[in-house]
């Protein structure tokens, strides 16, 4: 189980990975959430929230 940071930029910073992954498969997870970082403009907690809800995605 993981806490998600409250805030609307969060919000719409998964969606737009989301987005940006279907559209831009060649693109990779880190690059997005570096982009998605400085287009939000999220703080360095919430950075390695995607971080680790991206990595957890990839586990098995």
């Amino acid at each position: 189980m993981s806490i998600q940071p409250e805030g609307e930029e969060i919000r719409k910073a998964v969606k737009w990975i989301s987005e940006e992954k279907r559209y831009n498969p060649g693109r990779s997870v880190q690059q997005l959430i570096e982009a998605a970082c400085l287009k939000f403009d999220l703080s360095p907690l919430e950075a390695e929230y995607l971080y680790r809800c991206y990595r957890e995605e990839k586990a098995p």
